[in-house]
């Protein structure tokens, strides 16, 4: 977040920002203008570890090299302050009007295919399907479903660990998702886990959550396997077709949810056939998709919004106005350090991630041949910091946190800094979520997984 303030206090000492898109489109800028001159490159080099003159030759380029795009990953978010790190980048965007434009705007790379779709589809708590606000959306859904939309907001899913930690929440279903081995403070995650009398796993693999917490697992079929589609970062949505029968007694999703349903005595508000079915539906109740039939992306996708069959779809957002009105208003984000410090007993900050080879929690790919080419998570040090400790290559380690504790091999990496380690999280063996934080964000309570104080010890 300083960091990105730097950026943006150097484009505004410097004028470079880009004056008639401020007019036009933006709001609070005298406001913001004032704010960001306490954020100089020169205040925030200690605290980023990057240089004054290294600041500024970004935000130089960023904001003169017209169109500029700016694409982050799920890094960005996974921190104390993620959600506000995304805003600071919304500001530089606004600053130099990198939005609204071809080559422009702000771009968040999904973790596994069809991410973006899920979410839009009202797997968030407080949105319906296609993103639409329950209080925008109520009225229509309740006609074409045929039933009440709750008005109360629903939990994600740390506030669900949390409800269940306190016996509020009562029952999980879980599908295409390894809670237990994928969330932060596994411990936390056990605890919550056990609180619940029922836990309902609906996956292609007996996961983790399934295998030491599952009353119910359901297998279900992969994409090859089932029709239906996707829909990509850039709001493209495209057709899966199935090119093979589903394997033994597996099922895709759709008809799980909707053969349950009629057990439980619901089945008129499921009574799905295909999923060319479910998808009308959706076109009937999204308005900014209604345009999309499953013949016009029988051979290409379409960008929503395309709100009727006549519609080419939309290749750039934001042209016109964003979706709160004409004008944004600029961020003024103030900096709130993360409580993971380094101290004399946990000298090293540990940052997880991916690896280019495994999906998330390696549910799908640790059953490939992508183990050759990444065969278990490893610990990156510093060729500085292996020296000092007589660490090498393949040397096995504990390494413990507040929290917890994980052993796994050493690797040297000359492109890790002193002082930091990174190792991913993919495997049960190693388990490395027993050792992350449980701070969240603030907004989306978003795990911190990029920060953990640790010690490190040969075993």
């Amino acid at each position: 977040m300083p960091l990105l303030n730097a950026m943006a206090s150097t484009i505004v000492e410097e004028c470079l920002y880009d004056e008639v898109f401020l007019k036009e489109r933006v709001l609070e800028w005298e406001e913001f203008r004032d704010f960001i001159q306490l954020w100089p490159p020169e205040q925030v080099a200690s605290i980023c570890r990057v240089e004054a003159e290294s600041i500024r030759k970004t935000a130089r380029l960023y904001a003169t090299e017209i169109p500029a795009m700016i694409v982050h990953g799920l890094g960005m978010t996974e921190h104390i302050q993620g959600t506000e790190g995304v805003m600071c980048l919304v500001n530089l965007a606004l600053l130099t009007g990198n939005i609204g434009k071809p080559g422009t705007g702000i771009n968040p790379l999904r973790g596994q295919n069809n991410v973006q779709g899920s979410a839009h589809m009202g797997c968030e708590p407080d949105n319906l399907t296609g993103f639409v606000s329950i209080e925008e959306g109520k009225r229509l859904f309740e006609d074409v479903w045929g039933t009440s939309v709750p008005t109360m907001k629903g939990l994600n899913l740390m506030q669900m660990m949390d409800a269940a930690a306190d016996g509020r929440l009562k029952a999980l279903w879980a599908i295409g998702y390894d809670v237990f081995l994928t969330n932060p403070n596994a411990h936390a995650t056990r605890q919550a886990m056990r609180s619940l009398e029922l836990i309902i796993v609906q996956d292609m693999f007996l996961n983790e959550t399934a295998r030491w917490f599952g009353s119910v697992f359901l297998p279900v079929s992969s994409s090859f396997e089932k029709d239906g589609t996707f829909m990509n970062a850039e709001r493209r949505i495209q057709r899966v077709r199935k090119v093979i029968e589903p394997v033994a007694e597996s099922k895709p999703d759709w008809e799980i949810i909707c053969t349950i349903a009629s057990v439980m005595g619901k089945g008129q508000f499921f009574d799905f056939h295909c999923s060319g079915e479910i998808w009308n539906e959706i076109r009937t109740v999204w308005k900014a998709g209604s345009g999309v039939s499953y013949e016009r992306i029988e051979k290409e996708g379409l960008q929503w919004p395309c709100p009727s069959e006549e519609s080419p779809g939309t290749q750039v957002l934001h042209t016109e106005t964003f979706p709160i009105g004409k004008r944004a208003a600029l961020r003024r984000v103030e900096y709130s350090p993360t409580t993971e410090l380094t101290t004399e007993d946990f000298p090293f900050l540990l940052v997880t991630g991916r690896t280019l080879y495994h999906f998330n929690a390696g549910t799908m790919t640790l059953r490939t041949k992508n183990t050759v080419l990444h065969p278990a998570d490893f610990l990156n040090i510093s060729p500085e910091d292996a020296k000092r400790l007589r660490l090498q290559d393949w040397n096995r380690v504990k390494v413990r946190s507040h929290y917890g504790e994980a052993v796994l091999p050493i690797r040297i990496n000359h492109s890790v800094k002193s002082g930091e380690l990174f190792a991913t999280f993919h495997t049960t063996e190693v388990f490395l979520n027993c050792v992350t934080s449980p701070h969240r964000d603030s907004y989306e309570s978003t795990p911190e997984y990029k920060v953990t104080a640790v010690q490190i010890e040969k075993v």
